[in-house]
């Protein structure tokens, strides 16, 4: 017990005061992805993503665009949507991982992967990960 008082008492201290938290913790995006290449093992790197919104008010049921980015070399997108742009809709993420592929001279068999998804109550906070392989993929809701 004295060894975890004492780490504790060094860890309040002044020096260990400017550390952040993780980019996905802080407040900034209500919607995050991660997009992990489970073939390396590592994030995937520079990944095209773009982010779509079809309004439940749109009988036309088209897919607005609202954002476009690549994966950094944590496998995020910072930013994503902005807490003013984020309502209860259907969205879209879709990755273009055959230019990812690519890159690395890997074949894969799918060339792009569609993630959609609704979102009810967009105070929420809404993690969309995604596993991704050369010749598969998953998806769930993180947190």
């Amino acid at each position: 017990m004295e060894r975890i008082a004492l780490l504790s008492s060094h860890l309040q201290h002044k020096k260990f005061q400017h550390v952040l938290p993780h980019p996905a913790m802080s407040k900034g995006s209500p919607l995050t992805t991660h997009v992990l290449d489970t073939a390396t093992g590592r994030p995937a790197t520079s990944l095209a993503i773009h982010l779509y919104r079809r309004d439940s008010n749109d009988s036309s049921e088209e897919w607005h665009h609202l954002k476009f980015g690549y994966t950094n070399t944590d496998g995020r997108v910072p930013n994503l949507i902005d807490t003013e742009k984020f309502i209860p809709a259907v969205y879209k993420m879709h990755f273009d991982t055959a230019a990812y592929f690519k890159q690395s001279s890997t074949e894969g068999f799918y060339p792009y992967v569609e993630i959609v998804f609704e979102i009810k109550d967009p105070a929420q906070h809404y993690h969309v990960p995604l596993l991704l392989s050369p010749y598969g993929y998953s998806t769930y809701r993180g947190s």
